[in-house]
C-alpha cells in the first residue's frame, strides 16, 4: 500500500506496523458531512423512492411473488461482484433439483447468500446489528464453499488486503487496520455507530456503515457479500423496508468499478460526498426499477389469471411459478397435493395458456419453465444514471 495516495487523513490514518507494511485506520463513525443542496434533494429523491418501494410491499396481497426471485436475483447479483459465474437459472434450477448442481459448484456460494439473509431478517428481533448477528451470517455464507477453510463466523487473526491477483501486504492497494487491537477497536466504534438512532438519516447512516464495515475488513473473506447483506438488514430493522425487495448489488454490479473507486477515495481523500452521491443515487434508481419491475410482473399474473379462471390448480400453481418459475411434475406433485397424472394435467392447462413450456427436450427427468415470468424477473428496466 503506498502511503502516497493517501493524501487527507479526514476517514483515518496510515500507519506502518512493526513488520515493516502500511496499513489504513479508519476513524470512528460519523464524518463531519455538509449536507449541500445537491446531497439534500439527492437524499429527498431516494428517500421518496425507497419508502414507494416499501410501502407497495407492505400492501401485496402475496408477497413471496416478489420477494423470493428479488432475493435471488440479489444473491446473484452479490456473488457474481466477487467473481461466480453462476446466473439465475442455476440458482432456480438448483432450487427445483438440488442433485442436478456438481459439488464445487458456484450456485452453491448463491445459495448461503439466499441463507445467510433469510437467517439474518428472522434473526433481527432477537439480536442487535452487531458482531455476534455478522459473525452468524458469515458462518452461514461460507458453509461448504470457496473459502471455507478461512475462518467462518470468526472475525480475522491475521492481516488481509486487497489488489490485484498476486498482491501482497506490501503491494496492495488497499490493507485494512491489523487484527489486534486497531480493528477490533475499529468493530467496537462501528456497533455503537450501528445502533444509534436518531442522529441523522437513515440512508445517510447506512451508506457510512457500509462504507465503514469494508473500510474493517473483519474477515479474511466474504467481506463485500456481509457488506452487502447488512444494507438490507439495516433497512428492514429500521423499518425503512417492509420486505427485502431493494436490490442495490444489482446496482453495484453495473457499475463495479465506480462502486470501488468512490469507497477508495474515502479512504484516500476523505470523499465522503462522492460516496454518498453513489450510495443514494443506487438506492433511488434502484428502488424506481423495483417498483417498475413489480409493476410488470403483478400485470403479467393477473393476465395470466385472467385466462385460466375457475381452474383452481393451475391458479395455484401459476402463483409457485412466480415464486420459482422452473417447475417439474414431482414438484407440482408436492405443491398441488395431487398425484403425477394430476400434476401433468396441469402443466399442460399452462402450457396450452403460453406460460410453461419443456426446458430440456428430454423424456424422463423432464423441466417445464414459466419463460415470460423468467424473462420479466431478469429484465429489469435500464438504471438511470442521472
Amino acid at each position: 500500500m503506498d502511503p502516497k495516495s493517501f493524501v487527507a487523513d479526514l476517514a483515518g490514518d496510515v500507519r506502518k506496523t512493526p513488520t515493516g507494511y502500511w496499513t489504513f485506520v479508519p476513524r470512528p463513525l460519523p464524518p463531519r458531512l455538509e449536507y449541500t443542496p445537491e446531497l439534500t434533494l439527492l437524499l429527498s429523491q431516494a428517500d421518496a423512492a425507497l419508502s414507494e418501494l416499501s410501502g407497495m410491499g407492505r400492501y401485496l396481497p402475496n408477497p413471496d411473488l416478489l420477494i423470493a426471485p428479488y432475493v435471488k436475483r440479489e444473491a446473484v447479483a452479490s456473488s457474481r461482484i466477487e467473481g461466480t459465474q453462476a446466473d439465475l437459472s442455476d440458482l432456480l434450477l438448483d432450487e427445483i433439483e438440488p442433485k442436478r448442481t456438481p459439488p464445487g459448484s458456484d450456485v452453491l456460494e448463491v445459495r448461503n447468500y439466499v441463507a445467510a439473509l433469510n437467517r439474518g431478517i428472522r434473526q433481527l428481533s432477537a439480536f442487535p446489528l452487531a458482531g455476534r448477528l455478522v459473525r452468524d451470517l458469515h458462518e452461514v455464507l461460507m458453509q461448504g464453499v470457496r473459502g471455507q477453510e478461512r475462518t467462518p463466523g470468526e472475525f480475522r487473526r491475521t492481516p488481509n488486503w486487497i489488489g490485484p491477483p498476486g498482491s501482497t501486504l506490501m503491494t496492495a492497494t488497499y490493507v485494512p487496520p491489523p487484527p489486534d487491537p486497531e480493528m477490533q477497536e475499529c468493530l467496537n466504534h462501528w456497533e455503537r455507530f450501528v445502533n444509534q438512532r436518531g442522529t441523522m438519516p437513515e440512508l445517510v447512516q447506512c451508506a457510512l456503515i457500509h462504507e465503514h464495515f469494508e473500510a474493517i475488513h473483519p474477515f479474511l473473506d466474504g467481506n463485500g457479500r456481509i457488506g452487502r447483506l447488512l444494507i438490507t438488514l439495516f433497512l428492514i430493522e429500521r423499518r425503512r423496508l417492509s420486505k427485502p425487495l431493494l436490490y442495490l448489488s444489482s446496482y453495484i454490479e453495473q457499475s463495479k468499478s465506480t462502486y470501488y473507486e468512490t469507497l477508495q477515495r474515502v479512504r484516500t481523500h476523505g470523499d465522503w460526498p462522492a460516496w454518498l452521491r453513489y450510495f443514494l443515487t443506487a438506492v433511488r434508481d434502484t428502488s424506481r426499477s423495483a417498483i417498475e419491475q413489480s409493476q410488470s410482473i403483478l400485470s403479467l399474473r393477473d393476465d395470466f389469471r385472467g385466462k385460466l379462471t375457475k381452474q383452481h390448480r393451475a391458479l395455484t400453481l401459476l402463483d409457485e411459478l412466480f415464486i420459482n418459475p422452473y417447475t417439474t411434475v414431482t414438484r407440482a406433485c408436492g405443491r398441488l397435493g395431487v398425484t403425477a397424472p394430476t400434476a401433468q394435467k396441469t402443466i399442460a392447462i399452462l402450457e396450452k395458456a403460453g406460460m410453461l413450456s419443456e426446458a430440456t427436450g428430454a423424456k424422463w427427468g423432464r423441466v417445464w419453465l414459466a419463460r415470460p415470468i423468467l424473462n420479466a424477473v431478469e429484465a429489469a428496466p435500464p438504471i438511470a444514471r442521472t
